[in-house]
């Protein structure tokens, strides 16, 4: 088969023949060296970019920076502005905790645009779930050469127990796929966030029973564990007409 005889499709799809080729990116950021985070948050509320400032649990003097965008070149042009320039540019950057990830559909998605460019947008931005836990994971090669019965299999016992915490509001999960994106070479970007830290923590506990934790995953985190100081508001977006079924 030659170049000329593949198709290649990068819309995402759902379910009952949805597509769309519209996605959102989102990148944390990490900084230390920030004795006083006020004027990150006034820089960051005046810069009316989609945003979330995280106070670094396990640093006294860290912070994190949630960016949300449609577009890529956001990061490299207006956000960029932003954190080179006071008060920002004062701070050290930690680049091991950098994460930067895309939403992605699964194939099953009953409201594709919603999953795809909404309903991250509400679990990051929502006031009443401050807490976050951001890692990075890797599965192992064994999982891609798994048949697609099999891996759907270890997937669903992921997704039911962490849909069982969303449905008790005990903790909401945020799914990135970062393939080529991440320079340790990971597969997804994980976002847990809540109204409190231990549930998130003990979703994470659970988790390691899961098959797909404990035998696919190469690699996990390192681990971001922040509480929003300042989170940009979450107001409906108009979207194109770039979705169809």
């Amino acid at each position: 088969m030659s170049a000329a005889d593949t198709k290649i499709d990068v819309q995402e799809r759902g379910a009952d023949g949805q597509t769309c080729d519209r996605r959102l990116f989102m990148q944390l950021q990490a900084f230390g060296g920030c004795l006083d985070a006020k004027p990150l948050l006034r820089v960051l509320e005046t810069s009316c970019i989609e945003a979330v400032l995280y106070q670094d649990v396990n640093d006294a003097r860290g912070v994190g920076v949630l960016a949300i965008s449609e577009d890529p070149v956001f990061f490299v042009t207006v956000l960029r502005e932003v954190l080179n320039a006071d008060p920002f540019a004062a701070l050290v950057q930690k680049p091991e905790l950098t994460m930067l990830g895309r939403t992605y559909a699964s194939g099953f998605e009953t409201d594709l645009e919603d999953w795809l460019l909404q309903r991250p947008r509400r679990a990051a931005l929502n006031a009443a779930w401050p807490w976050g836990i951001w890692y990075p994971l890797r599965r192992t090669g064994t999982f891609s050469r798994l048949s697609s019965q099999e891996q759907g299999a270890v997937i669903r016992e992921h997704s039911v127990l962490g849909r069982a915490y969303g449905d008790a509001d005990l903790a909401h999960d945020i799914r990135l796929a970062c393939h080529g994106l991440d320079v340790n070479d990971n597969d997804f970007v994980i976002g847990l966030v809540g109204r409190h830290l231990h549930p998130l923590s003990h979703l994470v506990q659970a988790m390691r029973k899961t098959v797909q934790t404990s035998q696919y995953i190469q690699t996990l985190g390192p681990f971001f564990v922040g509480h929003a100081l300042w989170q940009s508001p979450s107001t409906p977006r108009i979207l194109s007409g770039a979705f169809r079924t």
